[in-house]
């Protein structure tokens, strides 16, 4: 057990591994009978993918989703032995390793499929690949049109033994109810085809979180979580993670380093874009966009500090920024929340996202290698 009560360092991202077990919980219960896969793609949105892979395994789920081989080859050396998919491949990518070590591959084109196939072969193994069709997204997946041939061929593939297709898989653009259904009803034609072609893939899997929440009928036999995972809404709509029964994994945080009072008229950071008013007191905080806060919120967005919000004033620098205070009694040592659990008063990751404008998937996943994670459970 982890003592949350110490003082924390100077800066660091608390990562609620308790949380993530709950949140991956109560998305299984909600797509059930669908299978979970736990999205830890980005080093798991920047919370850290070798203990969030634990935790969301030990919440139930079934796989593991990352983008590339780098990372699914990290968890094996981790020791995390689970199924794995990886989908975002170099155009040189190796894949004999990967398919060694039990690394499921996402297959975008022919030319990949040989190369799998080529790589099983040099290491006399089956490669396990999931095919992405492209229904509407434009990035990468098979189009349309070299579906018939992708699939023939990997009927033939299968035959010979050098690859398995244990999936077929696309994404949704997320733009409309309508064009997520159009897109629904291309996937399903494009795996009546490869059943047509003599394939039997065993899991058919098209939702993230947003429509494992929203739209029911996408979730066919596996469901892929990433951002709601990490207690993020996806939606973007001003829906909060406690609607949806979810947890805030990160918090962001540091300590105020310096504090002064100033009087009306003085200039804040680079610039001088802001100045006082009225006489207040400044607090400086130690992160900045060299640890991933955006230098786009300056000036809008919010931290909590003595339980109470206050704003964050001129530019954000590389490595610190000032806030606010008025005549709060602030202190040199206090602690500052950037991002949080807004149940306990905290801004969200949407809530910097609105400030920055983006969204809180790339405020949770910016924060960079200067802040040390803190991993933190109650079991």
């Amino acid at each position: 057990m982890t003592d949350r009560s110490l003082p924390g360092p100077f800066r660091e991202a608390v990562i609620d591994l308790d949380a993530v077990r709950r949140n991956l919980r109560t998305i299984g219960e909600r797509v059930a009978p669908a299978a979970v896969m736990a999205v830890v793609k980005a080093d798991a949105y920047g919370h850290g993918a070798v203990p969030v892979a634990r935790a969301a395994l030990e919440g139930g789920a079934g796989w593991l989703g990352v983008a590339d081989l780098h990372e699914a080859l990290a968890l094996r050396e981790a020791g995390i032995d689970a199924p794995v998919l990886a989908w975002l491949h170099d155009p040189d990518a190796r894949f004999a390793d990967a398919i060694e070590r039990d690394v499921d591959l996402g297959v975008s084109s022919v030319a990949q499929l040989e190369a799998m196939a080529d790589a099983a072969a040099s290491v006399d193994r089956t490669a396990n690949v999931h095919l992405k069709l492209d229904t509407g997204l434009s990035r990468n997946g098979i189009a349309p049109e070299d579906w018939p041939a992708a699939v023939e061929r990997a009927a033939e593939l299968e035959a010979a033994g050098r690859i398995h297709v244990r999936g077929i898989f696309s994404h949704l653009a997320n733009t409309s109810p309508d064009t997520d259904a159009e897109q629904l009803a291309a996937f399903l034609r494009g795996v009546d085809e490869a059943r047509r072609a003599g394939l039997r893939p065993e899991l058919r899997h098209l939702a993230s979180t947003a429509a494992a929440l929203r739209f029911p009928e996408a979730r066919l036999d596996l469901v892929r979580i990433g951002i709601g995972l990490y207690g993020v809404p996806p939606f973007g709509d001003g829906t909060t993670a406690a609607d949806l029964g979810l947890t805030p994994v990160m918090t962001l945080r540091g300590r105020v380093a310096a504090v002064r009072r100033v009087d009306p008229g003085t200039g804040v950071s680079y610039n001088h874009v802001w100045r006082a008013e009225r006489e207040t007191t400044l607090a400086l905080v130690p992160l900045g966009y060299a640890d991933g806060v955006p230098r786009q919120a300056s000036g809008r967005a919010e931290v909590l500090i003595g339980g109470r919000r206050h704003p964050v004033v001129g530019r954000i620098a590389m490595d610190q920024f000032l806030v606010d205070v008025g005549d709060d009694e602030v202190a040199v040592g206090d602690e500052v929340v950037l991002v949080g659990d807004p149940q306990a008063g905290a801004p969200s990751a949407d809530d910097w996202g609105a400030a920055a404008d983006t969204i809180g998937y790339e405020i949770v996943t910016r924060i960079g290698p200067r802040v040390p994670r803190t991993h933190v459970e109650d079991a």
